[in-house]
């Protein structure tokens, strides 16, 4: 796989990250990949505070999607990235290394 489908392929899902990373050139998108990475442990870290925040009556309401939403949003800033060859970090999260 070349370095840019390796790239791409990281942010379609779990599975496609984990393809990315078995089958796909690894060094060369070691970014895309940690960018995914975090992305992917984002959305599942803010799924259990979701958990919590849903006992808060509107508090907890409004702020559930509206975290989705942003997670969303830097998911598709980076796929953007990702399709234009760019390696941009993310708003907020982008600066975080999980793969070294």
């Amino acid at each position: 796989m070349t370095k840019k489908g390796t790239d791409i392929v990281s942010y379609i899902t779990i599975v496609g990250w984990v393809i990315a990373l078995l089958c796909g050139t690894r060094e060369e998108s070691k970014f895309h990949l940690n960018q995914s990475l975090v992305l992917i442990l984002a959305n599942i870290i803010w799924g259990v505070i979701g958990k919590v925040l849903a006992f808060i009556p509107i508090i907890g309401w409004l702020a559930i999607p509206i975290g989705y939403l942003i997670i969303f949003v830097l998911w598709v800033m980076g796929l953007v990235y990702a399709l234009q060859g760019q390696e941009k970090a993310v708003p907020l999260i982008g600066g975080l290394k999980i793969l070294s």
